[in-house]
């Protein structure tokens, strides 16, 4: 399917879109840095930078990391030879105040590493298909943070290697234009 777009829109923008269909082949270490360097460039409230990474690129890793998915992310995400664990920390450090944006700056470095990710030709797709309280146990994550999404990455694979639904599903989604996102009060 083919996205239309009204105004001239950064390329990376334009293309990224969430694939479910992964080639197991690792991705070079000084890649996947650089994906999540693209991060610390986010904007956060204070420059708090509340975001916090688990990941996991070697089989011992990834096992655990597949255990916390959800069984219908799990059919997928399995091929992923990456999976990054994104947490937020919920108060700030300067004075231990709760950050109620630390939330929202930690989908804008979701935002940054998703779409370096596409620049370098690699695909990621957010999850929010796992069991929280199952990786605060397995990570020994401290309650200090919230657990916000796993992503899996990596590059774009054979899509026969998934279920007839989700090979049915493996295209960009539709947009809605931008005379629908904009609310006139």
């Amino acid at each position: 399917m083919e996205r239309k777009f009204k105004y001239e829109v950064m390329k990376e923008i334009k293309e990224r879109w969430s694939p479910r269909a992964f080639d197991e082949a690792p991705v070079e270490k000084d890649e996947l840095m650089a994906v999540l360097e693209a991060a610390s460039y986010a904007p956060s409230c204070f420059n708090e930078q509340p975001w916090r990474f688990i990941v996991a690129d070697d089989e011992n890793k990834l096992k655990r990391l597949r255990g916390i998915l959800a069984p219908s992310n799990q059919e997928w995400a399995n091929r992923a030879p990456v999976l990054i664990l994104i947490a937020s920390k919920k108060n700030f450090e300067h004075n231990n105040k709760n950050n109620k944006w630390h939330e929202f700056d930690a989908g804008t470095a979701w935002g940054f590493m998703a779409l370096e990710a596409q620049r370098r030709g690699l695909i990621t797709h957010a999850m929010g298909g796992f069991d929280k309280e199952k990786a605060y146990r397995e990570f020994n994550i401290s309650d200090e943070y919230d657990l916000i999404t796993v992503v899996a990455l990596g590059r774009y694979g054979d899509k026969s290697n998934l279920s007839k639904e989700l090979q049915e599903r493996e295209q960009p989604a539709a947009r809605k234009g931008i005379d629908e996102l904009i609310l006139n009060v």
